[in-house]
């Protein structure tokens, strides 16, 4: 007599296949990642750190510099050294630049960007003869609760959602490689960005962060996407990736100012503060546009944090121009600055450039601004002292601590005995302790 699946003791006992995902590289990345570990959950797997032996081990790689690159190609080796048995899979931007180069370093399989979406599908095909099961996912309330994610999945997840709504650049930056390895833009439907975003929040979310490649460049309007959301879903707090100058009409600062659930937070992305290095960069802004756009932010909401990304020791870039960059960054007084040393991308226009700037110079100009950045930063955290704002606590920090944020991302620290997770609280913000405010709940 014929037994079936369901009467087969092997098959009952056998545990459901594990994956483990590791990512390098942007916010639009890390959605992609809690997007697909969502998806694996559901379909069966078992999510896990890197270090419990998964069957199945996904890194979502990055190649916006040569840095990037190597974290890729060491993850990738360390943990096939480690897990010699497991399936090795690679996604991503590295793998649409060098799929090759990546199959080098021990992976079993190398899907690009337009295949993201499939992982769970191609995964499964190649674990045919596993046996999965659907997990469990549960948590409803006002926060996140600690059981509705395994310690692993706590971290991967955080307190906050990104969702993406956009992909791909039709921009090409001289220096940028984005644009070849994540395609011409395109966005996803405001139905479908709305239903996510519902869905985080009735899993207790407090905060979700719109994201993509260039979401500015979003059809139909950033702005009435906004406005759906803040229509449709209960999310008490919506913050936005990096924006563009130009990206932003006066309809939309209008907005952002008068709606307390939007996050007073604007990454608005610079590159140089010198006029000349932007147009070798493509960027099509000046800095006078983009000082004028920081200024009628500002007007509309004073609480606002700016903050930024500035490269340095581009191709030419002289002294001259480098403290032309120094000065405009130093005016403005930016809430955070993340600054990047030049690192040319193969077969884009500024890799071609003459006038490298040696290696030693960028490293001393990259000291000069993180100085700038951490004074410009100390600065923005203390004319908040005093005030009390809501504060969304997200992770312990050493014995009893915990470190959270507010909508305008001042980084806060406070002392609970309990879990403080997920919580959105209203805190006085108190002096400066380390990187942060103290917080008073």
């Amino acid at each position: 007599m014929n037994t079936t699946d369901d009467e087969d003791p092997d098959h009952i006992n056998r545990a459901p296949p594990t994956v483990a995902l590791q990512t390098v590289g942007c916010k639009l990345n890390q959605a992609e990642s809690e997007s697909l570990a969502c998806r694996f959950r559901g379909a069966g797997f078992g999510v896990v750190a890197p270090d419990q032996d998964p069957d199945v081990y996904i890194l979502n790689t990055c190649t916006v510099t040569h840095i990037a690159d190597r974290k890729c190609r060491h993850h990738l080796r360390s943990f096939r050294r480690a897990n010699p048995r497991a399936l090795v899979l690679a996604t991503g931007c590295y793998v649409e630049r060098d799929a090759a180069g990546v199959h080098i370093e021990g992976v079993d399989l190398a899907v690009g960007n337009t295949d993201k979406d499939r992982l769970v599908e191609i995964v499964t095909g190649r674990l045919e003869n596993r046996v999965r099961r659907p997990l469990a996912v549960s948590g409803h309330g006002s926060r996140i609760p600690d059981t509705t994610f395994n310690g692993y999945e706590a971290q991967l997840f955080r307190t906050r959602s990104l969702v993406k709504v956009q992909d791909g650049c039709n921009q090409c930056c001289s220096y940028c490689i984005v644009p070849h390895v994540r395609g011409q833009e395109r966005s996803v439907p405001a139905e479908q960005v709305v239903t996510e975003v519902k869905d985080r929040a009735s899993r207790g979310y407090q905060e979700v962060v719109l994201t993509g490649t260039r979401i500015g460049a979003y059809k139909g309007g950033l702005a009435g996407l906004v406005r759906q959301i803040l229509d449709d879903t209960a999310i008490p707090r919506l913050r936005l990736s990096s924006l563009q100058p130009g990206e932003l009409p006066t309809s939309f600062i209008e907005l952002w100012s008068d709606n307390g659930r939007i996050c007073r937070h604007l990454h608005l992305a610079l590159q140089s503060g010198s006029d000349s290095v932007l147009k070798r960069m493509g960027r099509g802004y000046c800095t006078g546009e983009y000082e004028e756009t920081v200024n009628l932010v500002r007007d509309g909401m004073p609480d606002v944090a700016i903050t930024t990304d500035v490269i340095v020791g581009f191709p030419g870039e002289s002294e001259k121009e480098f403290e032309e960059s120094y000065r405009f960054c130093e005016r403005i007084g930016f809430a955070g600055l993340h600054i990047f040393p030049y690192s040319a991308r193969p077969g884009t226009p500024a890799s071609r450039m003459p006038g490298k700037v040696p290696e030693k110079i960028k490293k001393s100009r990259s000291r000069i601004m993180i100085e700038l950045a951490g004074r410009s930063v100390r600065d923005f955290r203390r004319r908040f002292s005093g005030q009390t704002m809501p504060v969304l606590w997200e992770e312990r920090k050493g014995e009893g601590l915990w470190v959270g944020h507010t909508g305008n991302y001042i980084k806060v620290i406070t002392r609970s005995v309990e879990s403080l997770r997920g919580y959105l609280l209203e805190t006085k913000l108190g002096g400066g302790y380390e990187d942060a405010l103290w917080g008073d709940i």
